[in-house]
């Protein structure tokens, strides 16, 4: 039984990607049912980040077609990539910690 309902866990996971904004104390994020694609959204933003290039990055929403963000390169401070389950009523802790 537990078995089964950890399938169903983790199929209600998505994953985050997180871009933390100068000056800003709220970050802009974007969610992706699958872990490849999350990846792939994690390692665009890093890429434009080492290279400076493009200056604007456009995000798009995978649920709603219409959604998108854009933002300016060079504002970005940071980007983060976590999982966020429905089983735990929120998300992991992002960043980094010590705790166990």
């Amino acid at each position: 039984m537990i078995r089964k309902n950890d399938a169903i866990l983790s199929t209600l996971s998505v994953y985050v990607i997180e871009l933390a904004l100068k000056l800003s104390p709220l970050p802009v994020s974007v969610q992706r049912k699958a872990l490849t694609d999350a990846e792939a959204v994690y390692q665009q933003v890093r890429k434009c980040l080492e290279r400076g290039q493009p200056h604007l990055l456009e995000l798009s929403c995978e649920k709603v077609e219409d959604k998108k963000v854009t933002v300016l390169v060079s504002e970005i401070v940071a980007v983060q990539l976590y999982e966020k389950t429905a089983a735990t009523g929120g998300s992991k802790r992002p960043g980094f910690s010590f705790e166990t």
